[in-house]
Parts: structure tokens; sequence; C-alpha cells
């Protein structure tokens, strides 16, 4: 059914090869050897333009001379478009009209039409397979093909190529076009590796699908990794899923923010939150000293969301902390309280002190204080410090 090895051939045509390296933080955090995938580095920023290329190449030449359609507001969208570019077919892909404009251009600038019809992506969806049906464009879909399937898993023959020992791979897992392409290629040439499929915890379908016996409809998929905010995973997928994934982790959005704040500052790469699901996870495995590798599915995180992430993963790992302190209402006394912060050496961020907001002169205040930490043991013994001084903390 699959011939991974043929994929490969069609979509090294187009792709960035994306080189495997050894990572020390995140071998120390989960005592194995962990090894990156970072296909977040692949032309479009992502794997997607994996499972498209392959797709649109094995058409036959009249389909692709009319053209092909899909539906995405994400990764697959600007996959299909340089795939279709590259091999000269024209291309039409349907976006909701609430997309920002940032996903549109980076959409128009691979030379698709765009198309914004539907306020919801199951709307664009469906107009998008009847638009397929009327002009006789071939329909892309986005991960329950075979065809998608195959071009992912030719990430697999990477990675085995390139680490043979490899023990464990861990997969992001959406819809699950990533994880059944290289759960079955890996199968293929070695069927002793263990593939762990990662959902965040809020949009865990691939696991409610094993649970239920076939894929079902979550009520949510509410999650910061909205690459992987899939609500119901593929017919298809899941079948090979069934067969060839040997254990599911779930994570939380903390963990997701703080293995994103980790790969930024250690190994200087950027992320969008799917991504880094499996470096995540990689903390969760239950095993040492294992050969692990990590695929980070992508790289395209809108810049402005960029900052909130480092913050709220640093406050996660216990690099930022932030409290209030009831203080007297009196002359000197927030110096007081910043002297003895200043003993422990947090580096003050913002205090907010509002000295007219006390109801009388006689009542405490309250003030807002956010500091630069050491980790969640620092923190403590600040709030230890301050507590021993008489100092009350909310």
């Amino acid at each position: 059914m699959f011939d991974f090895k043929s994929a490969k051939k069609r979509v090294d045509e187009a792709i960035n090869p994306t080189h495997m390296f050894y990572s020390e933080i995140f071998s120390d955090l989960s005592k194995n050897n962990v090894y990156i995938k970072p296909e977040n580095l692949q032309k479009t920023g992502s794997f997607k333009l994996r499972g498209a290329y392959n797709k649109i190449s094995k058409m036959d030449e009249e389909s692709k001379s009319v053209g092909i359609v899909t539906a995405s507001a994400g990764n697959h969208a600007q996959g299909v478009a340089f795939s279709a570019n590259h091999q000269g077919i024209k291309a039409i892909v349907c976006m909701p009209e609430t997309t920002p404009m940032i996903k549109v251009d980076g959409t128009l600038k691979y030379g698709a039409e765009v198309d914004l019809h539907g306020q919801t992506f199951d709307e664009t969806n469906t107009y998008a397979q009847q638009l397929a049906k009327e002009k006789g464009y071939t329909f892309i879909p986005p991960y329950d093909d075979e065809d998608v399937i195959e071009g992912q898993g030719t990430i697999a023959l990477e990675i085995l190529e390139s680490l043979q020992e490899a023990d464990y791979i861990l997969v992001p897992i959406g819809g699950g076009g990533l994880v059944s392409g290289i759960a079955k290629c890996a199968k293929e040439m070695k069927p002793e590796i263990k593939i762990v499929g990662v959902e965040p915890a809020n949009a865990a379908s691939m696991q409610a699908a094993m649970e239920k016996g076939g894929p079902i409809t979550l009520d949510s998929a509410d999650t910061i990794a909205d690459g992987t905010a899939v609500a119901r995973v593929g017919d298809i997928t899941y079948e090979i899923c069934k067969e060839n994934v040997d254990e599911y982790i779930s994570v939380t959005e903390e963990e997701i923010m703080v293995a994103l704040t980790t790969l930024m500052e250690k190994h200087k790469l950027v992320a969008e939150p799917s991504g880094a699901l499996s470096l995540a996870a990689s903390k969760k495995l239950g095993c040492k000293n294992k050969n692990v590798v990590c695929v980070i599915s992508g790289g395209n995180i809108d810049m402005s969301f960029i900052s909130q992430l480092i913050h709220k993963g640093l406050y996660e790992d216990g690099r930022i902390a932030r409290f209030t302190v009831e203080l007297q209402n009196a002359p000197g006394k927030l110096r007081d309280l910043l002297d003895v912060i200043a003993y422990t050496k947090a580096n003050i961020v913002e205090v907010l002190h509002d000295s007219l907001a006390a109801t009388s002169r006689y009542k405490n205040i309250q003030v807002e204080i956010t500091l630069e930490t050491n980790g969640k043991d620092h923190i403590r013994k600040i709030k230890e410090l301050l507590t021993e001084k008489g100092y009350n903390i909310h």
C-alpha cells in the first residue's frame, strides 16, 4: 500500500534536508539520549510540504492540468501552495473569512489563489470539496489520505538512516497524518522501534478514538497548540495508529510552553506550540538511557504571540514570579519591602503600588510585584523570608 522509498525520491525534489542533532539539555531533563528532528526548518516551515508534494506528484497529467483545491488556514495551505507552484499547477486554497491576513499572505506568496469563504473551518472545507466537484479540481486532504501519509512517512526514512540505533520516536498528533506515516514506515524498517504519539491534553482526539474503538468528535479542542487542535482524527490515520503506535502521551499547556522556551533559549530554535509537543513529552517517558528522537513538526508562529509564550513559559519554569504583598500604608514601608527582596538576589521587573487605593490611612494596601527568579526553589525561599518578616503574601 505504501512505497516510502519512492515517495522519498519524489519529495527530495522540493524539500530541505532537516538534519537531526543531539540535545544535551533535553537529554538531561529526560534521562535519555534525545535527538531532535527539526521540521520547523523545512521549506514553508513545517512537515506538511512532504505529504502535499507527494500527493500532487502522483496525480496524472490530465488532473494536473485542471488544478487542485484544498481547505486550510495553517501549515497545510502553504505546503499545498508551494508544491503546486513548484510543479506548475493551479492551486486554490480555501480559508475561513476570519483567517488572519498574515496567513493569507503567507499562502499567496507561494503562488496559490486564496478563496475566503465561510466563518468556520467546517464551512470552508465543505465549500472546497463542492468546488472540486463543480470544477473538476483534485481535492488535497490535510491528513486522511494515503498519498499524504506516505509523504509524511519519509521523515522516518531520514531518521533511521541517520540513527539506526533509535529506540523511540516521539511524534505530535493532530489529525494523525504525521504519526501514521512515521509509524508505518518506521515499523517496516525496524519492527522493534517504539512509536509514541503526543497530544495536547485539551485535544487528545486520537486517545479518545482508541478508547472508543473508532474516531469520535471531541466537544472541544481548545489548546495553544492550534496546529494539533483537531477534534476528530481521520479514519485512515486511526486504523494505521491502532496497529503501529505503541504509546500515547498527553502534555499540558504549561508543559508545552516550558518546552518552547527551553528550545528557544538552549538551541536558538523557534517552534510553534504544536511543534514542541514531542519535546514536552520527552520528560514523561518511562525509560532511561534510550535513544529518543523528537520530531519538531513546525515553526510557523505569529511574532506577536512569541513574547506571550516566552513570558508564560518562564513563569511556569519558575523564572518569573508574580505575587501580591500586604503593606502598611506609611512612608518607607515600600522601601523596606524592596530591601528584603533585594537581599534574596531576585531582580524586580515591576512594582504596582497605589497608596491612593486604600480606603483608610489605617488600612493596609496591596503591592503587586513581578520578579525575575532562578527557579521554583528560589521563589519558595523569597516567600519564606517575606513571611518570616511579617508580610502577608497572596
